[in-house]
């Protein structure tokens, strides 16, 4: 991941994880605006080898663990997030990530929607998108 600073002070900071789409497409993965943190839609590749593994359940794990760690690049944590997008590419697949989703928002439980649409390319299976609010931590 890479941090790069806007001209407005550093208050907004675009985070990326070096995938070859952000540019093309001229997205950043994160941008994190005050105490707020906009992870775009994130697919199942996994970006050491830019493969996309077949199944939908490998796939949920790879767009969770990107999130994870765009958020954290971003000084948030997953507990953070307020509201989730899901993209599923087929009804048959809600069943199977509902669980893995549970596994990580389950004490969380944000605002969240799941659609069944196409995405972008037909080895798509899941796209998954949250915004993060920093809550105010203490120490302990």
């Amino acid at each position: 991941m890479g941090v790069s600073r806007d001209d407005r002070g550093g208050q907004r900071r675009l985070i990326s994880t070096g995938s070859p789409f952000e540019k093309t497409a001229g997205y950043s993965r994160a941008v994190v605006d005050g105490d707020w943190c906009f992870v775009s839609g994130t697919t199942g590749y996994d970006y050491a080898t830019m493969a996309m593994p077949d199944s939908v359940e490998e796939q949920t794990r790879n767009c969770l663990s990107t999130i994870r760690a765009a958020l954290t690049e971003g000084g948030f944590e997953l507990a953070d997030v307020v509201r989730a997008h899901y993209y599923v590419t087929s009804r048959s697949y809600v069943s199977r990530v509902f669980p893995i989703l549970g596994e990580a928002f389950g004490d969380i439980r944000p605002a969240a929607t799941m659609i069944v649409c196409e995405l972008n390319e037909p080895e798509m299976k899941i796209e998954i998108e949250v915004t993060a609010l920093r809550r105010n931590r203490t120490a302990s």
